[in-house]
């Protein structure tokens, strides 16, 4: 069996009778919806056009959401449906990045995440899901795609139909009749909360602070509110027709600042082991103070990033489930095991260090070496799995993550020259290496954000972030904070107290760029 939808749009008349009756079957909060219909209106007056688009749960042959979700809380029966179960969901949100249809929300009462299930309570015992009985115009139809015999069997085969992101790989099992792309590709028309028909347009329980207008074209830019203002994210000059008048509320930002730290403080807890230990293996004797204070920060952020880690959780009350109940496809999951890993091997430094088992070092580095490194770039395969988020597909973003802990690293050593002395050799050492890696840096960075990327979403973000809502936090924050300045002291003078200024600005554009790129992406709509 391999069920199925087939949405009908020349039967659609935009009732909500499917909203309504999926929200009566499964008790779904008010602001958040399984299905939901979205209004567009093309041409312009007197030659109009309204088009009604029922949005869900694709139930994708090949769901990312599956994929990426740490504990099998969603999963895909032998039947093809995507269900989940709320027993075993975190809270994540990794598979809300993962979805490329903004299908799955984060239910505000029981903080677990939720979509369209097919109604299996209702399938297992041969009914129809609620939303296909309730439809007036059997404009949705469901059933066994392998069966012939079956309606949307032969519906698939008689009429042409269309899917939503095609290219996203997912083999999406919800087909539209006479789809019309402006309805099916969200980046046609704005999302934005001044529809005259509107549902409501901020986030929902825990997550409606980090709801944000999202602007993507506007017809005068002289006639911006002051509220579209203070949300604004870019503003690009009206090119299509097509509007929307009806859509369900966006999620907002769901990996928030949270996210952004843990990925910082990551970073912090990889470098600043790893610059000591691999100096100590390639270049020269490293002072086994120096590799202490490494050892000792490391130990801190890594605690850090673990505490917010389970803060960014729904349900924190669950997160050993990562550990204990895993889904090994997931680099959530995987992420988890590396970092405890490594906090295990960092604890056995420490322990070795100061107890005197100095020998035990040289068997224990170079392990906790390679799970520094993992620690470091795990997040680019975790993002890479979150396919929602075309601009996290960078096959450039695992080298940043690398390039980062080491600046961090080395941030962290230029830092604590306010409080070390150090030789004038090992001084000049560290800033040489410091200023080879921002130059480095800042030459990936050009390479990342002047080539062609593959996809309009991912050219919007780099357009957000070199021209638009994350400019000054880019070009002030993260290059001439984090970057140039640095570089150019570090160019100038050997000074303990300046070399140990510019680690900390180093840092806070470390900072800038971890909020940056975390953020941006996750302003493109989704559906």
């Amino acid at each position: 069996m391999n069920y199925g939808f087939v949405i009908d749009n020349r039967k659609c008349i935009g009732c909500h009778a499917c909203t309504v009756a999926c929200k009566s079957e499964h008790d779904v909060p008010i602001g958040v919806n399984r299905t939901w219909v979205k209004y567009i209106e093309k041409g312009e007056f007197p030659d109009t056009r309204r088009l009604f688009n029922v949005m869900r749960c694709n139930h994708c042959a090949d769901a990312p959401c599956v994929e990426i979700c740490p504990t099998e809380a969603l999963h895909t029966r032998k039947d093809g449906i995507v269900d989940f179960d709320d027993r075993r969901c975190i809270s994540c949100k990794a598979c809300t990045q993962a979805c490329p249809y903004d299908s799955i929300f984060i239910n505000p009462d029981t903080m677990v995440a939720q979509k369209c299930n097919y109604c299996t309570h209702r399938t297992d015992i041969g009914l129809e899901p609620a939303c296909v009985v309730v439809c007036p115009e059997h404009a949705i139809i469901s059933g066994d795609m392998d069966n012939p015999n079956t309606e949307i069997s032969q519906l698939l085969a008689r009429e042409t139909v269309t899917v939503r992101k095609p290219e996203k790989g997912t083999n999406p099992k919800l087909y539209y009749i006479d789809g019309d792309q402006a309805s099916l590709d969200p980046t046609e028309t704005i999302q934005d909360t001044d529809y005259m028909w509107s549902s409501q347009a901020t986030g929902v329980g825990k997550y409606a602070k980090y709801a944000e207008q999202r602007i993507s074209e506007v017809a005068d830019p002289e006639k911006i509110t002051a509220h579209q203002k203070s949300n604004l994210v870019q503003i690009e000059p009206r090119k299509k027709k097509a509007k929307r008048v009806y859509d369900a509320p966006t999620k907002g930002v769901l990996w928030g600042w949270e996210v952004s730290a843990y990925v910082l403080t990551k970073a912090i807890a990889a470098g600043a082991f790893l610059i000591p230990i691999i100096a100590g293996f390639f270049f020269f004797a490293v002072s086994p103070f120096l590799k202490q204070i490494g050892a000792i920060v490391a130990f801190i952020f890594l605690t850090i990033t673990g505490i917010l880690l389970i803060k960014d959780l729904g349900r924190p009350d669950r997160f050993l489930y990562v550990l204990l109940r895993p889904q090994w496809k997931s680099w959530l999951t995987r992420g988890a095991y590396i970092i405890t890993a490594y906090g295990g091997l960092l604890t056995a430094w420490l322990l070795a260090s100061f107890t005197g088992y100095v020998n035990l070092l040289k068997f224990i580095e170079p392990i906790a070496v390679i799970f520094a490194l993992l620690s470091a770039v795990y997040t680019a395969f975790l993002f890479a799995q979150a396919k929602g988020r075309d601009f996290w597909q960078s096959p450039m973003l695992g080298l940043h993550m690398i390039l980062h802990s080491i600046m961090a690293g080395l941030a962290v050593f230029l830092l604590a020259g306010f409080w070390i002395k150090y030789n004038v050799g090992l001084q000049s050492v560290l800033v040489f290496v410091t200023i080879g890696v921002i130059a480095f840096h800042l030459i990936t960075l050009a390479i990342e954000l002047t080539t062609t990327h593959t996809t309009e979403d991912a050219h919007k973000v780099v357009k957000m972030i070199t021209k638009g809502h994350f400019s000054n936090a880019f070009w002030f924050g993260m290059i001439i904070v984090g970057n140039f300045i640095p570089l150019i002291t570090l160019l100038s003078t050997y000074d303990l107290d300046a070399t140990a200024a510019m680690g900390a600005l180093i840092l806070i554009g470390l900072a800038f760029a971890q909020h940056i790129w975390v953020k941006a992406p996750q302003q493109i709509p989704l559906s």
